[in-house]
């Protein structure tokens, strides 16, 4: 005679049985998801909440690691070589995902501490900016060092840096604007206006054209629109500053 097998959901449900109705089950899941909501409605609060006075938390140094650690120049760096904004919380009009939410928690629960003064790295696109493709949060630790808590979204293009260098400083923004004027003028034919006695004149007038042209547009965009270079930008709330 064969033994039946051994179900073992069936002896959790019994084992279940002895203890706990199902009423009294449901009631203690709920319970605890209605905590974990708070909690999280809590959190969603303080990155939501004003931030400015804010420049650290009572982090655990047992518990940190270094490699989320970084000074706000290392920050401005990046923000300048790649057009980005590092402002609080509060201005991030993108959807945070939950395991930002959740890391945030797991660390306030290791360090025994509410984080507050949040600040996200992102670009300008991503942020409620007042009138004047890759978010990363972080937490102030204390004299201008930050803790980088969670990053999500798509990593920015390869070629942001390079597209965003022309913008950086005045500097970067006049070299592009000759450089472009030179490169057009060397497309025109020689001996297209003048003929060929007075092609070093003509290359010049029209090197002197394409500077006025191409610098005139760039300016009148700029100024359009409300541009800024990214030294003035990085930590600016307004769109046009």
């Amino acid at each position: 005679m064969m033994l039946p097998r051994t179900n073992l959901k069936e002896k959790l449900l019994k084992e279940k049985s002895k203890n706990f109705s199902d009423e009294q089950i449901l009631k203690s899941v709920e319970s605890i998801f209605q905590n974990v909501d708070q909690n999280n409605e809590q959190i969603l609060q303080k990155l939501n909440a004003d931030q400015d006075e804010i420049t650290h938390n009572n982090f655990n140094t047992d518990f940190l690691e270094a490699e989320h650690i970084f000074h706000i120049d290392q920050i401005e760096k990046i923000c300048v070589n790649y057009r980005l904004r590092f402002l609080d919380s509060k201005l991030f009009k993108g959807k945070l995902p939950y395991e930002a939410i959740s890391k945030i928690k797991d660390l306030e629960r290791k360090h025994d501490t509410s984080l507050k003064g949040f600040k996200i790295m992102a670009p300008s696109k991503l942020f409620k900016l007042e009138n004047a493709d890759d978010p990363l949060l972080f937490a102030p630790i204390g004299n201008d060092y930050y803790y980088l808590i969670h990053k999500w979204g798509n990593d920015l293009s390869p070629f942001r840096r390079l597209m965003m260098w022309p913008f950086k400083t005045f500097e970067n923004f006049i070299f592009t604007i000759l450089v472009t004027a030179l490169l057009c003028t060397s497309l025109v034919p020689n001996g297209f206006f003048m003929d060929e006695d007075n092609i070093g004149t003509e290359f010049f007038l029209l090197f002197i054209f394409m500077i006025k042209w191409i610098g005139g547009i760039a300016l009148y965009y700029g100024f359009a629109k409300g541009k800024n270079f990214n030294t003035s930008i990085w930590r600016s709330k307004y769109y046009n500053a």
